[in-house]
This record gives structure tokens, sequence and C-alpha cells, in this order.
């Protein structure tokens, strides 16, 4: 096959989003669209690209950190003025064909762009048009055939006739250029228009004139042609992108029997007969083991969670949660954490930075943070390690079997060892150890009768 290149544009500032990034890195399903793009790009077999980039274009540069050559546009003076800027990166590829398209437009799939490509080749086209039929076109441009069905022209919106309007094959903006016809043809394009811009459609007529085939290749899959220009059609890119995830999902054998406020991103893997519940969100490249029970109102990111996992009411943040372990209700395990087998973490307790061994127990109002607890701990209410001192954080060590009381607080950096019974009420400073008791605290001291002579309460008789 012959060999390819890809030109993105993602020069747009998307001043309608109101927002300080590139239009490009607006996210749907919490990944930018640029992301998309380039996945499907890159998917379909298509390695060397370049990225046209304008208005904080140094924000894409840094986000995807040589994954693409970049180019910059400095000047919006249209499309095929995007197109322009990436010459020098044209003349230095070996391809034979270009794919251009756009970088807000994230629906943009690896099977268009491939069979796309097989009628480009197929027909020794000059250039082929990527279309798809809406069944509500307005605002896109509109492709005109002939009576025999062959490509005439596209025209936009505003200048098509009322029988033209109803036309309901569009343009996607996506095309593929034999490399030589699209040199040729950006060296003829003028800025004949009312917006005095380098419109990469009028290619389309300047190659038709020098005799090149112009094929158009029809989508079945209608949403390359959408993007955003405003926060409502990202939230609608973000609503068909959510459906289409958990139907994937579904099929799959995940069970989501209300899908409330559940949001997967498109790099989640989930085993079956996983259930998922309300305000679930599934984000970053997290895996999700068998027969879990997710929710509600869990938030996972970048974290792998094991088989027969319970999470309800909780947040696990790049970490690992190993199977038959239950988290929740109202917990957060903080980055780089690894909860073992078998683990139980009850109500409103965190864990950072920390690892905790098969079968410990954190019920409940505990803080655990950089530290490495054993196996079968037992950690009372309202315990917690004391890893900062201000100015230095210092680990924990528990080792397996230990019992830490009530309201114990371990001051880093302490040792505590095997089965050290720890007395509620205690501040350890010191390591203490195996099988010990450790007692830390001031003795009690009872005043008979104080309460009377002192009146220390209102309304006392």
């Amino acid at each position: 096959m012959a060999k390819t290149c890809a030109i993105v544009l993602a020069a747009g500032e998307g001043k309608r989003m109101k927002s300080k990034k590139p239009k490009a890195m607006a996210c749907v399903l919490f990944k930018p669209m640029i992301d998309w793009v380039l996945d499907a790009v890159e998917k379909s077999g298509v390695t060397d690209t370049c990225v046209v980039v304008g208005h904080l274009g140094e924000e894409i540069d840094v986000h995807i950190d040589g994954r693409s050559e970049i180019c910059y546009q400095n000047e919006r003076l249209g499309t095929g003025h995007a197109v322009m800027q990436a010459v020098a990166f044209l003349n230095n590829t070996d391809a034979e064909n270009v794919l251009v398209l756009n970088g807000d437009a994230p629906f943009m799939d690896s099977t268009t762009i491939e069979d796309s490509l097989g009628l480009h080749m197929a027909m020794n086209s000059g250039v082929t048009v990527i279309s798809a039929k809406l069944g509500n076109p307005i605002g896109y441009g509109r492709i005109v055939r002939d009576a025999g069905g062959n490509f005439q022209r596209i025209v936009e919106q505003r200048d098509a006739t009322e029988q033209e309007k109803l036309i309901n094959e569009v343009n996607s903006g996506a095309y593929w250029f034999n490399k030589k016809c699209l040199l040729y043809a950006l060296t003829q394009i003028k800025q004949e228009n009312d917006a005095h811009e380098y419109y990469l459609t009028d290619t389309i007529e300047e190659i038709k004139k020098i005799g090149w085939p112009v094929c158009v290749h029809m989508t079945d899959n209608t949403d390359v042609v959408l993007g955003a220009n405003d926060r409502t059609q990202l939230m609608e890119l973000n609503e068909i992108a959510r459906k289409q995830v958990i139907l994937n999902h579904l099929v799959n054998g995940v069970d989501i029997p209300c899908a409330d406020g559940v949001i997967i991103g498109t790099d989640v893997v989930i085993g079956p007969e996983t259930t998922l519940l309300p305000n679930t969100i599934i984000r970053g490249r997290s895996e999700i083991g068998t027969a879990c029970e997710i929710g509600p109102n869990c938030l996972i990111d970048d974290s792998k969670v094991g088989d027969n996992v319970k999470l309800r009411n909780t947040e696990v943040e790049q970490s690992q949660v190993m199977n038959g372990t239950d988290i929740g209700p109202f917990s957060h395990v903080r980055p780089n954490s690894y909860i073992a087998q078998n683990v139980h973490i009850g109500n409103f307790v965190e864990v950072k930075n920390s690892q905790i061994g098969e079968g410990t127990k954190l019920p409940h109002l505990s803080y655990i943070g950089d530290s490495d607890v054993g196996k079968g701990v037992n950690f009372g209410c309202g315990s917690l390690t004391v890893n900062y001192d201000g100015k230095n954080k210092t680990r924990t060590t528990v080792k397996d079997g230990a019992f830490i009381g009530c309201n114990a607080n371990l001051i880093a950096p302490v040792t505590i060892g095997e089965y050290a019974y720890i007395a509620a009420g205690s501040t350890i400073t010191n390591n203490v150890e195996q099988c010990a008791l450790s007692i830390a605290r001031s003795r009690q001291v009872d005043k008979p009768g104080w309460v009377l002579e002192k009146k220390p309460y209102k309304n006392m008789p």
C-alpha cells in the first residue's frame, strides 16, 4: 500500500467556549478532542502526522509530547491557509496520499479513514471527500452531485439555493488528497470571498481543472461530521460518546441497571457481571475486574480494581484495589496506594501513598498516610498515622497482626512489631516490639465532688 500521512487542523481558538485552552483541547469523556482524532488516525495505520496549531498552540505541543510534528498558523486565514503551513512537512515526507481532517471532530473513526483511502486509491483520485447523510443538515456544506450521482461541487449553507438546501449529504471536512495534487492546488487558490480567506474546499475545483478525478466516500458513521463550537455542543458530544461507551459495556456483560450519572472513559476496561450503580465515574486507563459492585457515587481514576470488589461512595485515584476488598461509604484512596485482597475499609477513611496488607481492617474514621501495613492488622476508630512534621514526610510501618486501638496516633517514623497491641488513646513515638502492649497516655485522675464545689454548668442548683 502507498505511504500515507495526515494533517490535523487544530488552530481553532474556541472563543465561544469561553475557555483559556485551544478548542481542540476541550474534552469529550475526559479526553481532549485532539487525542480522539490522533487515536483514530494511528489506528487506521497512518503514523506520519502533522498538527497545525494556532491560538495557544504551545499547549497542544506540550500535550501531544512528540506524538506528531507541529506547525503554527500565526494568522487565521482559513482552512486552506492552515494546510499551507504544513507544506514543509509535506515536502519532507515520501507519502503519496495525504489525509486532512479537523482536530475538533472527535468521532472520525479508523474504519472511515481506511475505507475512504481504499476508494481514493482504487479510483486514482486527486481528492476524495468524506461525506455523511444527516437528518438535519442545516449549517453544513452540501455535496452536490449530477444526475448520474457523480460529484460536482461542495456548496456552503449560506451560498446554497433552496433546492440545494434540501440535500442531506454533507461535507465532513475530512479529505484524502494525492500529495502532488494538493501541493499544486494550494498554489492556485485565492482569497476571493467575503471572509478574505483561503478555503481548502477551493482546492477541489483546482484539482478538477487539471483533470484528476474527484471522489466522495459516504460513511455510515454520521457522527464524523460533528464538532463543538460552544459548551452546549460539547455537552452534546459528551452525551453521544457516553451512551455509546455504556452500550459497548452492556454488550460485554457489564450490568448498568440505571445509567443516570454513569460516565466511563474510552480507555476503561470492565469485566463481565460487574454492576455499576448511578453517579459512578470511571476514567483514565482504569481496569475493573469481574463481579464487582461499584457505586453509587464512586469515582475511579487511573486505577486497577480486582474481582469481587465493592466500592460505595468512594474515590480511588491512581491506585490498586485487589480481589474481595470492600471500601466505603465515604472513603478516599489517594494516589500510589495498594490495597491487598480481602481488606475492609469502612466509612470516612483516607488512605494515601500506602500499602495495606491482606485481610487488614480500617473500619472507620482513620487516616493512613505514607504507611506500610501488614496482613491482618486492625485499626480502631479514629486511629491515624502522623506522617508530616511541617517539613518532612516520613513513613510508618505496622507489621502483621498488630492491633491499633481507637484514637491512637502513630508518629512517623515508627515501627509497630508483629502482633503488638497499642492501647486506645495512645500517642506512639517510639518503635514497639512484637507482641508488646504499648500504653502512651496520662493516668486518669478523678476529683470527687469537684462539680458540686465549682458549679461549672449553667442552671445548677
